[in-house]
């Protein structure tokens, strides 16, 4: 299991260019093996991850960078960035504590992950569990959750922090409002080809 301990690692990682797509972890799981072909174009997966002594089974990373260009591409204006963090785990039980406690996680991160600045337009810590059932207490939590932080008055864009909780063999999920994914995680419905993908919410986001 690899484990994060720098988190701040992340600010200056650039995505190296390589011949070709490489090869998706497999999880040896069918859900999540399901939930990985639904995801992988859009996030970069690994498998078996560790931050702050938290593991969790699935991690995603998902980063957009957008710009305006003015009759020509070297007039470029309008430039922000977004990235988005998947962290995904199995457990055997979910109670409103464990909700919190990532929710507190989400914003330890933001504090070391983020770089603020007037580029930055917003990031987003998503944080799934994967459940046999959903408690009452938990899908009444998680329906009504939302946390968006604003930096420097919005000036430096934002994060959220956003929950999502699956119970694939009853088929029920329950997702905070702004928890896009989780449409990816409902794998017993098909994928609507008319709704936008991943990335492009995001780019919707920052224009809109």
């Amino acid at each position: 299991m690899r484990d994060a301990a720098d988190p701040g690692r992340h600010l200056d990682e650039t995505r190296e260019e390589e011949k070709g797509e490489p090869e998706p972890p497999e999880w040896d799981d069918e859900y999540l093996d399901h939930v990985r072909d639904r995801v992988m174009h859009s996030y970069d997966l690994e498998k078996s991850y560790r931050v702050r002594g938290e593991p969790f089974t699935l991690y995603g990373d998902l980063r957009v960078e957008s710009h305006k260009q003015f009759f020509h591409p070297s007039l470029q204006f309008g430039h922000y960035r977004s990235r988005e963090y998947l962290f995904v785990r199995r457990a055997e039980t979910v109670a409103r504590r464990d909700l919190e406690s990532l929710v507190e996680l989400g914003h330890d991160l933001a504090d070391g992950w983020i770089d603020p600045d007037e580029e930055h337009f917003s990031t987003e810590f998503t944080f799934v569990l994967v459940v046999p059932s959903i408690p009452e207490a938990v899908r009444e939590y998680v329906s009504g959750f939302r946390d968006r932080t604003l930096l420097k008055h919005g000036y430096y864009g934002h994060y959220e922090v956003n929950l999502l909780v699956v119970a694939p063999d009853r088929e029920r999920t329950v997702a905070s409002r702004e928890a896009d994914v989780e449409d990816a995680f409902r794998v017993w419905e098909p994928l609507e080809a008319r709704e936008p993908g991943l990335v492009e919410r995001l780019v919707r986001r920052i224009w809109r």
